[in-house]
C-alpha cells in the first residue's frame, strides 16, 4: 500500500508460558494520519498486537511494514533507530523515565531523531507548551496522573513519527478526564502528522474515532 503508515498481511504470533496463546491476523493497514480505534475486551491480544507492530516482539510470519519497510526484517540497533524515528508509543502505565524532568524525558526521545540535536531543546519545550505542560522541569514523579500522560504524548510525537502506537491510553484515568484525554491524544497526533492505533475495551471510547476495528474480527479464528 503505497504511503501507508501501517500496512500488515498475514501476521502470525504464538507464545507457550502457563497457557498457549496463539494469534493471526490477515491483514491491516493505516493510510498516513489515519486515526483508527483497535476495539476488544481485556486478554484478545490487543497489547501483544502492539508489541508485534513496534519490534517489541517477534512473530512466526507474516509482514509488518511501517511507513514503508518491514520491521522484522531489520535487527538489534537498526531496528531500534527506526521504532525510535517512525514510531510513537503511548503506554497504560506511561512509562517515563523516573527521576528526570518532564522535558528530560523528551529530549531522551529525541536522541533518535533526525533534528540536528541544536534543535531538540526548543522542540521538547514547544511540544510540552503546546500540550499546556506547565511544569516541564518538575520530576515525573512529582507530577499528577494527568500530567504525566501529557509528558507521555509530547514523547510519543518528539520525532515526528510515521505511527504512534497508544495502548489503552485512558485506562488509569477516570471517566471525566479520559475523554480530554484522548481528545488531546488524536489533535497532537493530527498536528504531527502522525498515524494513530489506540487500542481500548471502553465502548464509549468508539465515538471518538470515524474508523473502529474489531480485533475478533481482525484475527483468523481468534486469538487463544
Amino acid at each position: 500500500m503505497p504511503d501507508a503508515a501501517l500496512w500488515i498481511r498475514d501476521l502470525v504470533f504464538k507464545y507457550r508460558a502457563a497457557e498457549s496463546f496463539e494469534l493471526r491476523l490477515r491483514s491491516l493497514d493505516l493510510a498516513a494520519g489515519e486515526q483508527v480505534l483497535l476495539a476488544g475486551g481485556s486478554g484478545t491480544g490487543k497489547s501483544t498486537l502492539l508489541q508485534l507492530i513496534a519490534g517489541l516482539m517477534d512473530p512466526v510470519g507474516g509482514s509488518v511494514q511501517i511507513a514503508g519497510r518491514d520491521i522484522h526484517s531489520m535487527h538489534g540497533a537498526s531496528r531500534d533507530r527506526y521504532r525510535g524515528t517512525h514510531v510513537g508509543m503511548i503506554f497504560q502505565t506511561f512509562n517515563l523515565l523516573q527521576g528526570f524532568t518532564a522535558l528530560e524525558n523528551v529530549l531522551a526521545a529525541l536522541m533518535f531523531s533526525e533534528l540536528p540535536s541544536g534543535q531538540h531543546r526548543e522542540r521538547a519545550e514547544s511540544l510540552l507548551r503546546s500540550l499546556d505542560m506547565q511544569r516541564m522541569h518538575a520530576r515525573v514523579e512529582e507530577l499528577s496522573v494527568g500530567q504525566q500522560q501529557r509528558v507521555a504524548v509530547a514523547r510519543a510525537v518528539a520525532c515526528k513519527p510515521s505511527l504512534v502506537l497508544a495502548d489503552e491510553p485512558t485506562a488509569s484515568l477516570d471517566p471525566e478526564n479520559a475523554g480530554a484525554a484522548i481528545d488531546l491524544i488524536l489533535k497532537t497526533c493530527r498536528e504531527n502528522g502522525a498515524a494513530l492505533l489506540c487500542t481500548s475495551h471502553d465502548p464509549t471510547m468508539r465515538q471518538k474515532f470515524t474508523r473502529v476495528e474489531m480485533l475478533s474480527e481482525l484475527i483468523a479464528g481468534g486469538a487463544r
